[in-house]
């Protein structure tokens, strides 16, 4: 009995040193990502967004190339297929614009540095060890093969997303993708290639003007 009693006991000091030394390895992951990220004051890059709904599991995927210049400026160029459309943040608002519909959504950016959403966490809002809780996971095959996978999961529950997976290089630490699930049971992932820092584009790229015979949803003093 002593016998059994003593091996249990190893196992369950062998199991409490196993999820320490994981649990340090993704927090050292993490803070070297943060490092890295903070080195980086902007970047483009094309990309690849693929989108499955979590009711009809519909697919689509859209291509096109972003600008991220922090703290908060984003553009995103969407382009065919299934339609062009723009979304441009200049720090306080953000603007979706669909020219098909005719339409531009408006929306008010949270103030602060949180990062309720995945695309706010590239616009550096957020910090990897305040915000979220860090593990290392096997690399999701929507991510790049090669790449380190870092598990991110809100320390504050979220109402858009309940976890974000940063796939990056291991050795340079860039950021090559990101994959997140909605609370819907959706999934998003978002593969960057051609990625360049500190490209410094001018702030004009990130102000939007709403055409001519566009109507506003949403936030209508914004025209």
């Amino acid at each position: 009995m002593r016998s059994v009693l003593t091996t249990a006991a190893l196992v369950s000091v062998l199991l409490t040193a196993t999820a320490s030394t994981a649990q340090q390895a993704a927090t050292d992951l993490a803070q070297a990502l943060q490092k890295k990220y903070d080195s980086i004051r902007d970047f483009s890059a094309d990309f690849v967004q693929t989108s499955s709904s979590g009711v009809l599991k519909r697919k689509m995927t859209e291509r096109g190339t972003v600008v991220i210049k922090k703290p908060g400026k984003m553009r995103w160029e969407y382009k065919k297929p299934p339609e062009e459309k723009l979304a441009v943040s200049n720090g306080v608002r953000t603007y979706l614009y669909v020219p098909v519909d005719k339409q531009v959504h408006v929306t008010t950016m949270p103030a602060g540095d949180a990062a309720p959403t995945p695309m706010l966490f590239l616009a550096g809002k957020g910090n990897l060890l305040k915000d979220f809780t860090p593990a290392v996971v096997s690399t999701p095959p929507e991510l790049p093969p090669g790449t380190v996978a870092l598990k991110l999961t809100p320390r504050t529950p979220q109402p858009e997303y309940e976890w974000l997976v940063v796939g990056m290089d291991p050795a340079t630490h860039m950021l090559r993708g990101l994959l997140w699930t909605d609370t819907q049971g959706g999934t998003n992932t978002i593969v960057f290639d051609r990625l360049k820092e500190n490209v410094q584009p001018p702030d004009s790229l990130f102000e939007f003007k709403v055409p001519s015979g566009v109507q506003i949803v949403g936030d209508v003093s914004a025209r």
